[in-house]
């Protein structure tokens, strides 16, 4: 999930990527109770870039400089001396999009040139041959392909209408272009557009508007879907069933998970209190991730990769990792985890393994008219830390507030060995970055439009990924009684596999 417009962030909204991990649900959460939220990738466990000896001997000559069509997402990509800018492209519109870039220095020997972005990480475009490109956000796993094209379209120059209408179809077109799931929700966006698009005339208020554009997007029960049309006016879509947490709620989880750590067990804090880990009896540990963003005062994601690293070295630690006091097992709590920064995951698995292995695959839908034609999946692996690792048995407990990067963070465990042992219930089911758009009145709206796949080409949009152990996660009762089940069952099965 990334911090975007308004009350509603989804990893950084300034981008055409998840933002920032992905709160979009939690964004909402956070507007409404100031409780969490917030997608991206950094060094190390995330994709590495291409190596230099591989690439096109072409590729160091190329330029930049001009106009790129990214391969999905709807965007295209200018460079002019050493700015960048995108634009937001539909059938029907372009619109200037809110990532904005100025080249840090001069391009590499390979051509290559890393962009800073204003309240955002940095990203780095490596020509790849005179009319090819790869773009790399530091904050994003993954990468995504551009290709040189002669100009932009006219209407990029043109002022985009502001008539309800026009906001209207640009609305519809972006989903109709980039959204993957309409067959798997049941739900006729052509069928959408006919009962709505009626309705919309050249008086229709800003609130008339809304509740349309609401009542679009509602059905498709979609945690990456949303819509701000102001502090006071947004909408953010969940599962059936999904209760957002209230403060009350969370006070009610942290009383139930203290009961179930035991009496005189210490819990330390990082990251704003949003990384915590405690040495339980008979070497179990328990180490919690309530989001993947937002770990200091300042928000940035050099900050984010820090204070995790400074976190995770005092963790996994030498003593822990090996020898007569290891660790005999490891408890993964993101059950209550809103997303974040992808990236931020495969950082923490990256010190669960002593080997490499596919974290997941990622590819974006990028035929307009064809909804089952997606770009070339991206690779994305856990390579393991340069340090202490962890090896042995894990536990990672999940349920459906366990949301887009905390969704990605538990796939990428999956191809671990030994494979962590899944207790709770199944996650949100939400995993694509959330693709950012505006509209011409200032309003901003979000979807997805990536699939993150499995080895076997799975993916868990919509259901989730299931747990292998199902209990009951903060059940009202449970709560009441200050119980935890799921960490019980966790401890229980770690005591028993050592």
């Amino acid at each position: 999930m990334n911090d975007h417009c308004g009350p509603v962030r989804s990893r950084r909204p300034r981008r055409p990527r998840r933002p920032r991990g992905t709160l979009a649900l939690f964004a909402a959460v956070t507007a409404v109770t100031a409780l969490t939220a917030t997608t991206a990738c950094a060094g190390g466990p995330a994709a590495a870039p291409e190596p230099a000896a591989s690439r096109p001997a072409s590729a160091a000559r190329a330029s930049l400089e001009g106009v790129w069509r990214m391969d999905g997402y709807g965007t295209l990509v200018t460079v002019k001396g050493r700015s960048l800018r995108t634009y937001e492209t539909t059938a029907v519109s372009c619109l200037p999009g809110a990532v904005t870039g100025t080249r840090a220095g001069a391009p590499d020997a390979h051509g290559r040139s890393r962009f800073t972005v204003p309240d955002s990480a940095p990203l780095t475009l490596t020509p790849e041959g005179a009319g090819s490109a790869r773009w790399a956000s530091a904050d994003n796993a993954g990468r995504r392909a551009l290709h040189r094209i002669a100009a932009l379209p006219a209407r990029c120059a043109e002022r985009p209408p502001r008539d309800p209408r026009a906001a209207f179809d640009v609305f519809w077109r972006t989903y109709a272009e980039n959204y993957p799931f309409f067959r798997a929700k049941k739900v006729d966006w052509a069928a959408v557009r006919d009962r709505y698009r009626p309705r919309i005339t050249a008086r229709t208020t800003d609130a008339e508007l809304f509740a349309v554009l609401r009542a679009m997007i509602e059905p498709l029960h979609d945690a990456h879907t949303r819509v701000v049309a102001g502090p006071d006016r947004w909408f953010a879509g969940k599962r059936p069933g999904t209760v957002l947490p209230t403060p009350a709620f969370t006070a009610r989880v942290e009383a139930a998970i203290t009961a179930g750590l035991g009496p005189g067990v210490h819990r330390r804090e990082w990251a704003q209190g949003r990384l915590s880990y405690a040495d339980l009896p008979g070497r179990i540990g328990y180490f919690r991730v309530t989001q993947f963003a937002r770990y200091t005062k300042k928000g940035d994601y050099a900050g984010d990769v820090a204070e995790l690293d400074r976190a995770l070295d005092a963790v996994f630690t030498k003593g822990r990792a090996r020898g007569p006091g290891a660790l005999r097992g490891l408890i993964v709590d993101v059950r209550l985890n809103g997303g974040g920064a992808d990236p931020l995951g495969l950082r923490i698995a990256s010190r669960l393994t002593d080997r490499g292995y596919l974290a997941y695959r990622k590819r974006a839908r990028n035929d307009p008219r064809d909804p089952a034609r997606f770009t070339t999946p991206v690779p994305v692996r856990v390579r393991p830390h340069h340090g202490p690792v962890y090896t042995g048995p894990v536990a990672v407990l999940t349920g459906r507030l366990t949301i887009s990067a905390g969704e990605t963070f538990t796939q990428s465990l999956m191809g671990r060995s030994p494979a962590p042992t899944r207790i709770g219930e199944p996650t949100q089911g939400v995993f694509s970055d959330v693709l950012d758009r505006g509209l011409a009145n200032g309003w901003r709206f979000g979807l997805p439009n990536e699939e993150f796949l499995t080895a076997g080409g799975r993916t868990f949009d919509g259901a989730g990924i299931p747990p292998a152990v199902p209990v009951p996660v903060f059940a009202d009762e449970d709560l009441a009684a200050h119980r935890d089940p799921g960490l019980a069952r966790a401890r229980a099965l770690l005591a028993g596999s050592s």
